[in-house]
């Protein structure tokens, strides 16, 4: 949790006039705030530790501010679970999932007098991958862009080989383009309408895209744009991944 820089020094005032004022700290090592560095992973599988997509094991971070707003090199930083479904190593910060919930698991980080925690779901081992909506159709329109945006080309990733077995939530799916006539004509975009070619699976298992389609970029009138949806677990791919998406597109 980052604290606010700016708060250099704190004075009281009553009645207009000044009572006390705190001396502001001078040295390179003197902390203000620290803040977590990004998850490598959205969330730690029941049983394992948190990882990168690589598969890498990936241990909390924190970065150290003093009051000049500069990094403090080597900041002694020493972590606690405050919930019992999760588990990490109070001095290298490796996480471990010890029991999956739909409520996300919190973990303390205390540097000097100042504390922050983040939050990691512990979420079931994903081991397929289904499609949810891998084939769809764009009706375009060469003169009204607004339209040129599919529904959601989307998977769903679960704990089982089918679909009646438990839904993976909180986990990264990412999404590229392996086909199309030309590689500007479609780029992946998120709800808001941000470029963005990964999500994070739902309390369903569901992951992602939509797609927007140039149209001045379209080689033929009818053509179609070919998608992968992937998810890896400890590096390597799950059961049905990658999974093949494609959206057609016809002129309205």
């Amino acid at each position: 949790m980052k604290l606010g820089r700016f708060a250099l020094a704190i004075c009281l005032v009553a009645t207009g006039v000044l009572l006390a004022c705190t001396d502001i700290p001078t040295g390179d090592d003197d902390l203000l705030s620290f803040e977590f560095a990004p998850l490598p992973s959205p969330s730690v599988v029941v049983g394992d530790t948190l990882r990168d997509t690589l598969g890498v094991v990936g241990p909390l971070r924190i970065t150290a501010f003093n009051f000049a707003g500069d990094t403090i090199a080597g900041a002694s930083v020493r972590y606690r679970p405050l919930d019992a479904r999760i588990r990490v190593d109070s001095v290298t910060g490796i996480v471990i999932g010890d029991s999956a919930s739909l409520v996300s698991s919190r973990i303390l980080a205390v540097l000097d007098d100042i504390e922050g925690f983040i939050t990691i779901p512990v979420v079931l081992r994903p081991d397929t991958l289904v499609a949810s909506n891998d084939r769809d159709t764009l009706s375009y329109s060469l003169t009204d862009t607004t339209v040129n945006v599919s529904t959601a080309m989307g998977v769903r990733v679960l704990h089982g080989p089918a679909l009646s077995d438990s839904a993976v939530r909180s986990y990264r799916v990412t999404f590229e383009v392996i086909s199309s006539a030309n590689p500007a004509l479609s780029r992946f975009i998120d709800e808001a309408g941000r470029t963005s070619s990964a999500d994070t699976s739902d309390v369903s298992g569901a992951a992602g895209r939509r797609v927007r389609v140039d149209v001045t970029k379209l080689t033929a009138a009818i053509d179609s744009v070919v998608m992968r949806a992937s998810v890896r677990y400890r590096g390597q791919h799950i059961r049905g991944s990658p999974l093949r998406l494609v959206l057609e597109l016809k002129p309205r």
